[in-house]
C-alpha cells in the first residue's frame, strides 16, 4: 500500500498549481491534498460510495463530496472506478436485487438487451436498484472507512512493536 500511496504522491499535482477560478478558495484547502489517516480513510468513504450510486458523473459527485468533508480529492475521484465499464453490470444488477429483495418486490428473471426490456425494468426497478444502490453505498463507505482506519493503526502498532524490541534489545 505505501508503495501505491507513494506512486500517486508523485503524479499528484501540487495545490499551487491547480487554477479553477472561482473554486480556487475551496481547493487550496491543505486537507484536501493531504496523504494522512485522516484525509484517506475520508476518502475512501466518500469514493465508495459515489461508486455505488447509478448517476450519471460520480466523478463530479466525489469531488464535491471529498471537497465537504475535507477528504483527499484525488483518491475520492479515483476510487469512483471502481465500478468501471467491466464492472458496472454486476455491481448493478447486484444492488438491484439486493433492493428488490429489501422492498420485497418480484425480481426479474427474464433478462434480455433490449431497449423494451430496459425501459420496462427502470419504470419497475428504478426504487429497487436505488434502495439497493444506497445500502450497497453506505456499507462500502463504512467499510472502507474502517478497513483504512484499522490499516493505519495496525501498522503504527508493528512498528512501535519494532521500535521497542530495537529499544530494549539494545
Amino acid at each position: 500500500m505505501k508503495q501505491f500511496l507513494n506512486k500517486l504522491k508523485q503524479h499528484a499535482p501540487h495545490r499551487s498549481k491547480v487554477n479553477f477560478g472561482w473554486l480556487d478558495k475551496h481547493l487550496h484547502d491543505p486537507c484536501l491534498w493531504n496523504w494522512n489517516r485522516k484525509s484517506i480513510s475520508k476518502a475512501f468513504a466518500v469514493g465508495l460510495f459515489c461508486a455505488f450510486l447509478p448517476i450519471p458523473f460520480q466523478m463530479v459527485v466525489a469531488a464535491g463530496l471529498a471537497v465537504a468533508f475535507s477528504a483527499n480529492i484525488l483518491l475520492s475521484i479515483s476510487l469512483v472506478w471502481v465500478t468501471n465499464p467491466i464492472t458496472m453490470g454486476p455491481i448493478f444488477y447486484f444492488t438491484y436485487k439486493l433492493g428488490c429483495i429489501i422492498l420485497d418486490t418480484r425480481i426479474d428473471p427474464y433478462f434480455s438487451f433490449s431497449w423494451a426490456y430496459l425501459r420496462e425494468v427502470l419504470s419497475s426497478g428504478l426504487p429497487a436498484l436505488l434502495v439497493g444502490s444506497l445500502i450497497a453505498a453506505s456499507l462500502s463507505a463504512i467499510i472502507g472507512y474502517s478497513a483504512i482506519q484499522w490499516l493505519y493503526r495496525h501498522r503504527v502498532g508493528k512498528r512501535i512493536k519494532r521500535w521497542k524490541r530495537q529499544r530494549f534489545d539494545a
